[in-house]
């Protein structure tokens, strides 16, 4: 199961799930006032598998936090796509550097959760097509706000002993540097991880890689 960063729309992963076997990416709940709980639910009661790997894109790792509090016994793993990993209590913004974690919560109550196009342009655009940046853009969903200012509950003791853990850096993100993706990469875990030369968006700027990144968790998994 695919979970999709802020915004983007389920076709971001099209050619990584072409290489792969059965999957899906995770639907977005309906209410506007939505936290990780929520989305969670709403990822969750997407397929029937009795148990799936989770590949979790940037606000994606607070979703399968709460996902992996609500049905440990359902996720075989967590493999974080440039993905924000809060320590247990704090929220997205709450993972943040300073000062993003005090302004980010503002930002988001005043002019809502779609940023500026030109913000957009700049940090999902990069190593990108013209025309995938302009489809990006038209796409562009805004989330709840819930979603990032909310934590994610706690996940049980015997959840991460139960989930294979990895993470898939993203080495030329402009707005996640590398030690910051690091950071979130030792609290989500694990052994497995794999570099990208993208930006923020590798499951476009480089499919073939992630899809294999994405095949080899899974098979060890």
């Amino acid at each position: 199961m695919f979970l999709s960063g802020s915004g983007l729309p389920a076709w971001i992963w099209d050619d990584v799930r072409a290489g792969l076997g059965e999957s899906v990416v995770a639907p977005r709940p309906d209410s506007s006032d939505a936290g990780p709980e929520e989305y969670a639910a709403a990822a969750l009661a997407a397929v029937d598998w009795p148990r799936f790997t989770v590949v979790a894109h940037s606000v994606g790792g607070v979703v399968a936090q709460a996902m992996l509090a609500a049905a440990p016994d359902r996720v075989a793993g967590v493999l974080g796509v440039a993905a924000v990993w809060p320590r247990p209590g704090r929220s997205f913004a709450g993972a943040l550097p300073v000062p993003q974690r005090w302004v980010l919560p503002l930002i988001l109550r005043i002019a809502g959760t779609r940023p500026p196009e030109k913000q957009l342009r700049a940090g999902l655009g990069v190593g990108l097509p013209a025309e995938t940046v302009d489809r990006l853009v038209a796409d562009f969903t805004p989330e709840a706000r819930r979603l990032f200012v909310t934590a994610a509950p706690s996940v049980s003791a015997s959840a991460p002993a139960s989930a294979r853990a990895g993470y898939v850096f993203a080495t030329e993100d402009p707005d996640m540097p590398t030690a910051l993706q690091r950071g979130y990469a030792t609290a989500l875990g694990g052994d497995f991880s794999r570099e990208l030369a993208t930006g923020h968006l590798p499951m476009l700027a480089d499919p073939a890689g992630l899809s294999a990144a994405v095949a080899d968790f899974t098979r060890a998994a």
